[in-house]
This record gives C-alpha cells, structure tokens and sequence, in this order.
C-alpha cells in the first residue's frame, strides 16, 4: 500500500496547482500555470505527466486555470468541475469545446481516490474547495480562496489527517500595504480571503478534530510572510506540541520537489 502523499506544486497569487496521489498515478487540484511549467514541477518530483488522471477545478480565476487548455489538449486529461464553473472554462476558453469536462455535483472517484466538492464563499460565479479519501483511507481536504469558514467548510474539513487551508494576509500587512482600498475591502469580505487570525481559528478546531498535518496555503506575496503566517497558527494551537501533536508548514510559491505524507 503506498503512503498517502500530497505534492503542493505552485500556491500563491500567482499561481496554483497540487497534485494527490503517487508518482504511478493522482489527480491534480487546479492548473493556474502554464503547461510547461506545470510538467517541469511534476517531473521536479518525479512525477510524469501521464500520472495526472484528473483535473479538478476550484473555480474559474486565471491563477487557477492559466494553465488548463494546453496541458489538457497535450495530454487529453479529463477535467471535473461544478457545472457553472465547467460552463465558465469552456466560455473563456481555458478548454478546447472538444475537451471532455465532466459537471461535478457530488463525490466521484478518480485514481482510486474519492473526491468531494464542498462550497466555500468567494468572489466568483462558483467556487469549491475538495475533500479526498484515499485507497488507504487516509482523508485530505485542499481549501483556500474563501472569505470565512462556513459551516459547510468546517464540516468538510473535519477529521482530515491533512489539511492544506489558506492564510492569505496579515491584517496588519494589508492596513498598511500597497493596495489600493477597494482591494482590501475586497480581500478581507466574506467573498475575498482567509487571514491568518482566521486560518488559525480554525486550525486549533481542526487539530481537535483529529487533524495532525496542517498547510498553510494561498499566502499573498504582498501582505504575508511564511513565519508571520505560521507563528500566528502556532499561537492559537498553543496547547498542542508542534512536531509531536501536529506538523506545520507553508507550502511554496513553487515546489522544490518535496511531497508530504500523511
């Protein structure tokens, strides 16, 4: 039985991409890069493209689909996504009309892993994040690009062993940053991103749920920092012993070829 592994390949404003599963075959959690940049982080982790077995989309914003229509024509990978977002990739042209794009409306299986959509609230028409048992039976759940934890995220979230969950700004960094106002209002609504304090809230909620590997992702080059994001989720999880009770950390911009297991 193989471990459970997951593969942040690109998180940030500039780009997204994970890749579940191991090197003989996964799925990956959105394409907000180019193709050819996408390839070379597989292959970074000695993974070949032809080991992607499915695309799942979160929603229909170009650091989260860049990258769809050239590697999904190079390699005919099928695409999963809620149906306004499918009708979304297909009108701006991040699929070819032949592309096959299948409407997710509940759990499917992919690569021997189950994948769950689970609504989260931000500024676009329809956006999910993705909850993932594996043939082990170990459970994963990737959640970034949300205003709040609703009800719903926090449900799915539960029980994860994993957790990649985003902590996108300091409040304090983007009060003070270069912004301009109305991108701020935006960032920190109900429909914008995750801030720290907020990742942190819910992180010490998930770590009591039974969550012992926590990453933190979708940070802002602009108002975040790695250690800025990580001691304010080490704070709120004070009554836990980091390294022991749980792991933590960021993942990169993009991947130096590392995988974590869970």
């Amino acid at each position: 039985m193989h471990l459970a592994r997951i593969y942040p390949l690109f998180s940030g404003s500039s780009g997204n991409a994970e890749f579940i599963g191991t090197p003989s075959g996964g799925i990956l959690i959105d394409c907000g890069v180019s193709a050819r940049r996408l390839t070379q982080a597989l292959a970074r982790c000695g993974i070949p493209a032809d080991a992607v077995q499915g695309i799942f989309i979160t929603h229909d914003h170009s650091d989260h689909v860049a990258g769809l229509r050239v590697f999904t024509k190079k390699y005919k990978i099928p695409v999963y996504a809620q149906p306004i977002t499918r009708q979304y990739l297909f009108d701006g042209n991040y699929l070819e009309p032949e592309q096959e794009c299948r409407a997710l409306t509940g759990t499917v299986e992919c690569a021997g892993i189950r994948v769950t959509p689970f609504a989260t609230s931000h500024d676009t028409a329809q956006s999910c994040g993705y909850r993932m048992e594996l043939p082990d039976g170990r459970t994963c759940a990737v959640c970034t690009d949300l205003g709040y934890v609703s009800e719903e995220v926090a449900a799915a979230l539960s029980g994860c062993d994993l957790v990649l969950l985003e902590a996108n700004y300091d409040k304090e960094m983007l009060r003070t940053g270069p912004y301009p106002g109305y991108l701020k209002m935006r960032i920190a609504s109900e429909v914008g991103h995750l801030s720290n304090d907020d990742c942190a809230a819910a992180a010490e909620t998930l770590l009591q749920s039974g969550t012992t590997r926590l990453i933190l992702g979708h940070l802002s080059q602009h108002n975040n920092l790695p250690e800025l994001a990580e001691s304010t989720v080490e704070r709120a999880l004070s009554s836990f012993r980091r390294g022991s009770d749980y792991l933590l950390q960021t993942a990169p911009p993009e991947t130096d070829g590392r995988m974590i297991g869970f």
